[in-house]
């Protein structure tokens, strides 16, 4: 809604005693507590950098008994307050929430007050039935780790969110009716505010087929503009945009840097949907890349309006104060501020009951999480070469390999991982579970690969191995089904490789020419287009996720194990594991 400032309201022709009338109406002021990608990152994700310069300056943040500290410290100083979540605040989450199937994450922010949750990407992992049963509750129909709250303290069946799931762009195709409410209307401090809730557009090519399946996922910005009239009509005084798609900031994310706004979140994909948004649309909170930052950014009429991001896994909260002029329901001034979820912080007190929760589940969990699985002679991270290969990569691929290269398991030659089902590095010194240096437990293992993809081996032909390649990069839609990305893919996604598995890449400017056939061999001898051969990936990718469609074409598909499991067994076939070679992806030589 338009801000009618002292200069505008002279412009109107009103004089200057009447237009400071006009600005001194009478207002009040509500307050909205913001986060995103919280991930079920019960306890502290660890420190956070105080200076983007400066590594070794940190203090610990996060947990989420410390987020509803600063939450009830927020609403003591204001009452009107909106505790609101821009999605994925479950799904690629540690184990002590994913082993219960994220129960535990929608126990908790019971108790710290959320309202509203746009859903993100990640919260359709267990697909769509999985995620109402989240709103609803109920126990999971198989898995005996659900309903545990006899044990940690909470009801018994799981409760479901007592908050709300917005999803204005997710649409049922069998009844084109949207998946949960397009927006939730909050009567504030005696002001009507509308919450807007929206998912990525591009979530289906990030997700899990089966888990979007018979769903639509319609434009973002002509969503929320289709709404604004639905929402005046009932009255709505201010329009809150949650939505689960963002921008980054080309500087290192620090306490010192939450609030900057360097270069403007410039060709972002929120940037593009933001100038296209309806004038009435007075604030957007974003999430999904895990940046901080807080910007102000053209509308479609080109009125600079706040945008924000609040980090990951509760690093951060956004508290944002929007002031209402009640005479004319216009909004006058939003202020927003990111602040870190700092731990020792004397001024917040955690709340109690939550820590109770947590520690609670932590118990049934850490049998499990501790079991210790392998050994590591280095750390080995996801750091990638030029070329874009990385050690942990690697060693997952060959995992993935040796689990189903024997007789009938599959007799897979090579083996592809997606790089964003690798979350986080293996560490070499020991975890506070004690289970001393070079030691890998199942939790950390987990933290790696939190998705339960299971493997599956399947036929391609040379030819369609070259396509899967040139499918990595962007501009390439070679294979593409109807109704995906006309563009290809958003950034180039390098698949990690088997041992054995070898090609050469070099971006040529011409779409799907940026793998040279020749270069492509298997245990030194160059692939034949003609001749078939098995390839293991994970069920995830099978299906066309990440936008390599040309699995789908696979033939004679055979199931597999747990990509968790493959990687256990190949630690312990191989005692002390090596951070893998980083030298089967090159980079072609420059002309």
């Amino acid at each position: 809604m338009n801000l009618h400032t002292l200069a505008g309201a002279i412009a109107l022709g009103l004089s200057a005693a009447t237009a400071q009338a006009v600005t001194t109406m009478p207002a009040t002021t509500i307050k909205i507590v913001a986060f995103n990608d919280f991930h079920g990152q019960l306890e502290s994700p660890g420190n956070f950098r105080n200076l983007p310069t400066d590594a070794a300056s940190t203090i610990p943040v996060g947990g989420v008994d410390w987020m509803a500290g600063y939450v009830a410290d927020l609403k003591a100083q204001n009452p009107s307050t909106i505790v609101v979540s821009a999605g994925d605040i479950i799904g690629a989450t540690p184990l002590v929430s994913a082993l219960f199937h994220d129960e535990p994450t929608i126990e908790t922010m019971n108790r710290l007050g959320l309202e509203f949750n746009a859903v993100g990407n990640h919260e359709f992992d267990e697909g769509k039935n999985e995620l109402k049963r989240m709103q609803t509750g109920g126990c999971h129909p198989t898995d005996p780790n659900s309903c545990k709250g006899a044990e940690v303290g909470t009801p018994v069946p799981f409760e479901g969110a007592k908050f709300k799931f917005l999803a204005a762009n997710v649409v049922e195709t069998a009844n084109g009716k949207t998946l949960f409410p397009q927006y939730a209307i909050k009567v504030v401090g005696g002001v009507r505010v509308g919450f807007i809730g929206m998912t990525l557009k591009e979530t289906p090519t990030i997700v899990t087929p089966t888990g979007v399946a018979g769903l639509t996922f319609t434009d973002e910005a002509a969503t929320v503009n289709a709404l604004i009239p639905k929402l005046r009509a009932r009255g709505v005084e201010a329009v809150v945009v949650l939505i689960h798609q963002g921008g980054t900031i080309p500087i290192t994310q620090s306490v010192a840097t939450i609030n900057n706004c360097d270069n403007g979140l410039a060709d972002s994909p929120i940037k593009t949907i933001v100038n296209q948004l309806d004038d009435e649309v007075d604030l957007v909170i974003s999430g999904h890349t895990h940046q901080a930052y807080n910007c102000q950014i053209a509308n479609k009429a080109g009125r600079l309006i706040s945008v924000t991001s609040a980090n990951s896994q509760g690093r951060v909260l956004t508290d944002i104060d929007v002031t209402i002029n009640t005479a004319n329901g216009e909004v006058s001034a939003v202020n927003a501020e990111n602040i870190a979820v700092v731990r020792n912080n004397s001024a917040i007190t955690p709340n109690a009951g939550i820590k109770t929760i947590v520690d609670n589940y932590k118990a049934l969990a850490t049998p499990i999480a501790n079991r210790v699985i392998g050994t590591i002679s280095a750390a080995i991270t996801r750091t990638a070469t030029a070329a874009g290969e990385s050690a942990l990569g690697d060693v997952i691929a060959d995992a993935q390999l040796a689990a189903t290269s024997p007789a009938g398991f599959g007799e897979a030659v090579v083996s592809f991982m997606n790089p964003g089902g690798i979350r986080a590095d293996l560490t070499y010194p020991g975890s506070s579970a004690g289970e001393g240096d070079g030691k890998v437990t199942y939790a950390e293992a987990f933290t790696v690969q939190p998705f339960g993809n299971t493997l599956v081996t399947l036929t391609l032909t040379g030819a369609q191995i070259h396509t899967l390649l040139e499918q990595q990069f962007t501009g390439c839609t070679a294979g593409y089904p109807a109704g995906a990305p006309a563009s290809g893919q958003p950034f180039n996604r390098i698949m990690q490789v088997s041992g054995g598995f070898s090609y050469e890449w070099s971006e040529k400017g011409t779409p799907c020419d940026n793998v040279d056939p020749a270069s492509i061999k298997i245990n030194g001898v160059v692939v034949d287009p003609a001749a078939s051969y098995r390839v293991t990936v994970n069920n995830f990718m099978a299906d066309g996720g990440d936008q390599y469609y040309v699995l789908t074409q696979g033939s004679n598909r055979l199931g597999g194990a747990l990509d968790l499991d493959a990687l256990e067994s190949y630690f312990l076939a191989n005692g002390s594991v090596n951070p893998g070679p980083r030298n089967r992806i090159l980079l072609a030589p420059t002309p």
